[in-house]
């Protein structure tokens, strides 16, 4: 029997190769000489990288026998996913190796510009005693902001309550009894930077949270606010911080991310104020002896043919009846759609399944919902594992129906939660023809036929003669096209629903400008490129 090749193009930590070393050919190349890899991808079953291994379509096309894809860490930003998933490889990741380190390193870097520590050190080095040139602030008794209470965010928020603070957070997606199980109160954005003394950011880059803190939102801080951003580069306009410093509306700031790395020129390395790190949020050994060990036990699991808890696209192997796999991913746009309208977190969440389907265990639906419910909502990588988790964690309620009657489908999954306000938001699918063709059925109670792909939007207004025109100049302004659109009303006058394919990503501006331009009540944009 052929053993199985697995290639490591990374350092990987001892304890980790021991793992596959007893089962497989282990085999070493340098992932950064891109001369060396290709040839070295000829014959393997599976490749473990970090982040300078580009697993990209070409490495991908010159690894006919691949099976899976490892990379030692959360992020995923290397690996060509979609292209992986195209070819049935399998991808995996570490999601839970660094959330200790990145919260520690919040709490070194909001304390060391708290005392200006890096400053000061500097300073002595070159033969400097300037006690007073350092004066720093105390933490206790302050008001700290967390924006963001993920896994890494709670982590902080708990290591933070040691230091005898008020704690706060903006979190749309936590429940208020979650965040007042650790000590936290929820509050607005807006309230969060009028009222904090120390502000750390701890939220996953998508677009609605690029640029989450600019110029509008600086002018809103305290002058004495100190601000940390050890989570992803972008949060933060850059420049929009570094002025904001510099005019003395902002005291300081600790960042380790950047929205372009490396990087090495910036307008924050000019403040003496902002202490700046080189992305070392997961840069210590446990978190690397962590997600090493954690990828190699995936990779034997996945080689084994046995269930991958930390597997990001392929899932859950051959234990999804054939009838049943088609619908994975049409749950989980159903669930990114869900999660896109609702605009928060609902409290309860019922997948309901329909037809033919539900002589098979579908219960693999509703992980695949929960995976796009939290999608874009939390940091780490969401898995049909840890989904179920994330929902228990954040106070939401979960369900699963079935029911062989579907009077106008062969097969239907619809997404119904409840939201805080008593509000129910629903989102229903099916597959058409002998293709299994995704298309989107209702939303809310209104029938639509729309494709899930692409960038959507939707829009609930009042009924009334100009709108459709308004929107596509709006649109069309932006240079935004129209791919295609629908529009379903109660009545003549009555509540509508108008949804788009657009071919464009929209910003977050640019929606709530389109809104108000047409009176709409409610507004949503979802990108399903990908999924």
């Amino acid at each position: 029997m052929t053993v199985p090749v697995v290639l490591v193009a990374e350092e990987l930590a001892p304890s980790a190769l021991d793992v596959l070393a007893h089962d497989f050919e282990v085999r070493h190349v340098d992932g950064a000489d891109r001369a060396a890899l290709l040839p070295a991808l000829a014959d393997v079953d599976a490749v473990l990288v970090r982040s300078a291994t580009k697993m990209d379509a070409e490495a991908l096309a010159a690894a006919p026998r691949l099976k899976v894809v490892a990379r030692a860490g959360v992020g995923l930003d290397n690996v060509d996913v979609p292209a992986a998933t195209a070819r049935g490889v399998m991808v995996v990741n570490a999601p839970t190796s660094n959330i200790v380190s990145a919260a520690e390193q919040a709490v070194a870097l909001l304390l060391a510009t708290a005392r200006h520590t890096p400053e000061a050190n500097a300073a002595l080095k070159q033969g400097q005693w300037k006690r007073s040139k350092f004066t720093g602030v105390e933490i206790t008794d302050k008001t700290i902001g967390v924006v963001g209470l993920g896994r890494i965010g709670v982590l902080f928020a708990q290591r933070m309550s040691a230091f005898g603070t008020r704690l706060i957070a903006y979190d749309p997606y936590v429940q208020p009894a979650r965040a007042a199980q650790i000590g936290v109160r929820l509050v607005s954005l807006e309230e969060l930077l009028a009222e904090s003394d120390f502000i750390s950011i701890h939220l996953p880059k998508t677009p609605e949270t690029l640029g989450l803190i600019g110029e509008k939102e600086l002018r809103l801080v305290k002058p004495t606010v100190r601000i940390v951003n050890a989570a992803r580069g972008g949060l933060i306009d850059e420049q929009a911080l570094a002025d904001a410093v510099a005019e003395g509306r902002v005291a300081g700031a600790g960042i380790d991310v950047f929205a372009k790395e490396p990087c090495t020129s910036s307008p924050l390395f000019d403040q003496p104020n902002i202490v700046v790190t080189p992305h070392l949020g997961a840069s210590t050994v446990e978190a690397q002896d962590k997600a090493g060990l954690a990828v190699a036990r995936s990779v034997k699991l996945a080689l084994q043919g046995e269930f991958v808890p930390d597997a990001v696209n392929v899932q859950a192997g051959g234990v999804v009846a054939e009838d049943v796999r088609p619908g994975l991913p049409l749950a989980e746009k159903l669930g990114r759609v869900f999660t896109a309208v609702a605009g928060e977190l609902a409290q309860s969440i019922t997948v309901e399944v329909r037809g033919e389907i539900v002589e098979h265990d579908v219960s693999v639906l509703q992980l695949a919902a929960l995976k796009g419910v939290f999608a874009d909502v939390v940091e780490e990588s969401v898995t049909f594992v840890n989904a179920p988790l994330l929902a228990k964690e954040r106070g939401v309620e979960v369900g699963i129906t079935t029911s062989a009657d579907s009077p106008e489908y062969r097969n239907l999954v619809t997404v119904r939660g409840v939201l805080t306000d008593g509000r129910t938001v629903s989102v229903s699918g099916t597959l058409t023809g002998p293709r299994q063709v995704q298309k989107l059925t209702e939303l809310d109670g209104f029938d639509i036929d729309l494709a899930p792909e692409g960038s959507l939007l939707f829009f609930r207004y009042d009924d009334r003669p100009g709108v459709v025109g308004t929107l596509g100049g709006k649109l069309g302004g932006a240079n935004v096209n129209i791919a295609g659109m629908q529009v379903a009303r109660t009545a003549s006058g009555g509540d509508t629903l108008m949804a788009l394919a657009v071919d464009q990503a929209v910003s977050p501006a640019l929606l709530q400008q389109t809104a108000e331009a047409i009176g709409a009540r409610r507004a949503a944009w979802v990108d399903l490129s990908g999924v």
